[in-house]
């Protein structure tokens, strides 16, 4: 759901997708590793859960209790405890950034085009201002192009052109051809080796940069307030998923009826949610300058903690 909410959020209805639905597609596969990072807790809470509920339903747990002592219980969840975290670590520091470094670049290429229109039936119109026509199209280049220029009255025939985006303009760039300008102001024809035409437009977009695209340390170091909060609240969030890989990995061990099982489950993935969302209200408050940031790691630190003391209790 979240990855088809991005496909619909570069897809604006008044746009024709029909040629850019595949690079649309390919486009917000690049946002997935930065969908993991704030989902992490969940995952594992989920992850945990099923392989439990697998393990009761064939007794898997006592076999394996029979088979392994403590200490090697011990060592083996110390190993995957530190496993876990190092790739989470990888990704929301390196992996996911890079991707999503390489989303934002694709999105406004995307976006920019699907203004510029889609060509159809060997015709291009760009906002009521250039009519394009030519013979064929391959690779973004058009070729044996004549082409209508609206407000200065030119008429531009060229063996090729292609239309380049530029801070806030579109190009059209014409090869090898002649221009007939005809206005009240002046009559001519000319010859040309290349020749670009610019429509400013103020609808172009920009690549600005969001906190995606910054690792912990950036964020943390980045002269905007709301950046340097939100790198600590990836600290915080390191501090809340190191805390519930055990938490999960004490719920895979867990062996009692299915149905206390579920209900523990339950109680456990919306106390897990609550932290969350008073989290995010602290954030909220802090971006605005109503909260400091030490009552902020006092705050959430202390209901984790809390959240902790609690789960240990329904987990006995």
């Amino acid at each position: 759901m979240i990855w088809l909410s991005q496909v619909l959020r570069i897809l604006e209805l008044q746009y024709s997708i029909s040629n850019q639905l595949l690079d649309v597609i390919k486009t917000t596969s690049f946002v997935l590793p930065s969908f993991i990072n704030p989902l992490m807790p969940f995952l594992l809470l989920l992850a945990s859960f099923f392989l439990n509920y697998r393990f009761n339903s064939s007794n898997e747990i006592i076999i394996l209790k029979q088979y392994l002592d403590f200490k090697e219980i011990l060592t083996l969840l110390t190993i995957l405890t530190f496993g876990l975290f190092i790739l989470y670590f990888i990704n929301n520091e390196y992996f996911s950034v890079k991707m999503y470094n390489k989303y934002k670049i694709k999105e406004l290429e995307i976006r920019n085009n699907l203004k510029l229109g889609s060509p159809s039936q060997n015709e291009f119109h760009i906002d009521s201002q250039v009519s394009i026509f030519f013979e064929k199209e391959k690779n973004g280049i058009f070729y044996d192009i004549e082409a209508l220029i609206y407000d200065e009255g030119q008429f531009i025939k060229s063996k090729n052109a292609e239309i380049e985006i530029s801070k806030k303009n579109f190009n059209l760039v014409f090869y090898d051809g002649e221009r007939l300008l005809l206005n009240l102001n002046e009559k001519s024809k000319t010859n040309f080796d290349k020749f670009t035409y610019s429509i400013e437009n103020n609808d172009v977009e920009d690549l600005l940069m969001d906190k995606e695209h910054y690792n912990t340390l950036e964020l943390i170091n980045h002269n905007d307030n709301e950046f340097f909060n939100q790198g600590h609240n990836r600290i915080y969030q390191y501090i809340l998923t190191i805390l519930i890989i055990f938490i999960s990995f004490k719920i895979i061990f867990l062996y009692e009826p299915k149905k206390n099982l579920l209900k523990k489950f339950g109680i456990i993935f919306m106390f897990l949610l609550f932290v969350q969302v008073i989290n995010s209200y602290s954030i909220f408050l802090l971006n605005n300058d109503n909260l400091l940031l030490s009552y902020y790691y006092v705050i959430n630190l202390s209901f984790l903690l809390i959240f902790f003391i609690f789960i240990n209790k329904v987990l006995k």
